[in-house]
């Protein structure tokens, strides 16, 4: 115990600290040396069966994992190779990322379980380029953009038919009650249907004798408007007619007696009109 606790330690002259130094690579079986492989923390993407013991592994089974970053890739994005031992022999299993596919490839150690969505003949993306690949792809997402359109363009309708429904359930609503209260009213004037009746009837006759009055008035109104402007016309003849004679009687006298006489009538003429215009 005492030499663990020993804080310094003797270093001959001849010490090579490189030679004990950790080396961040591991060397293969052929002799190369490989990249150190990152820890992580991850959940199996699929169910598969152990070829070593026949363990079965279920789907979202948490492991600590080693990923390996490949030198392939496929439209530029990296793919991975991840490292995990069965839980039950401990042998190693290793699957991959499949971006073409958008999902994981089972490599060694397992093999995995059959899913009814999933058809491993089908070879339908395999043969394809990267040009196909890309126009397969841009096809898809307008596919998807139109899609989407529709999906709008339905349930903007589905509004507007939702919005008329509602307007019309309003109506309706509307209509039932007024409906209602009508009958309400009804019912509840049932009882003085006669005292409500001699109202009505009071009422009518009231207004009757407005109406009456009303156009009495008016027949009234009119009359007198009728007998001023025969005033008016009669008036306007005796204008004419003291015109007519002054016009002769200017003939005949002379030019001094004509005005005066002229005059005269103008004098009289304002005489009567300010009679007249007292009189309104």
């Amino acid at each position: 115990m005492a030499e663990r606790k020993v804080l310094s330690k003797y270093y001959p002259p001849d010490f090579d600290p490189s030679a004990i130094a950790s080396s961040s690579k591991r060397s293969r079986k052929d002799g190369k040396s490989e990249s150190k492989l990152s820890a992580s923390r991850l959940m199996t993407p699929f169910s598969m069966k152990c070829t070593h013991c026949g363990e079965f592994i279920p789907k979202g089974r948490k492991f600590n994992a080693r990923k390996q970053t490949l030198d392939e890739r496929y439209l530029s994005i990296p793919i991975y190779r991840f490292h995990i031992r069965c839980t039950r022999c401990s042998g190693e299993i290793t699957f991959r990322t499949d971006p073409k596919n958008n999902d994981y490839q089972c490599e060694h150690g397992a093999k995995r379980n059959f899913e009814v969505w999933r058809d491993e003949t089908d070879e339908k993306y395999n043969d394809e380029t990267e040009e196909q690949t890309l126009d397969r792809l841009e096809r898809e997402h307008g596919a998807k953009e139109e899609q989407l359109e529709r999906d709008k363009m339905a349930e903007l309708e589905d509004k507007m038919l939702d919005s008329k429904r509602e307007m019309q359930i309003a109506d309706a609503l509307d209509e039932i009650r007024t409906r209602n209260a009508r009958i309400e009213r009804n019912e509840a004037r049932a009882g003085d249907a006669a005292i409500a009746t001699v109202q009505d009837k009071i009422d009518e006759d009231a207004l009757r004798a407005e109406r009456e009055a009303a156009e009495d008035a008016e027949a009234l109104r009119q009359f007198r408007i009728k007998q001023r402007a025969a005033k008016q016309a009669k008036l306007d003849e005796e204008f004419a007619e003291n015109e007519r004679r002054s016009a002769e009687l200017a003939a005949s006298l002379s030019f001094g007696k004509m005005k005066e006489r002229r005059a005269a009538m103008k004098a009289k003429r304002l005489e009567r009109k300010q009679k007249m215009l007292a009189k309104k």
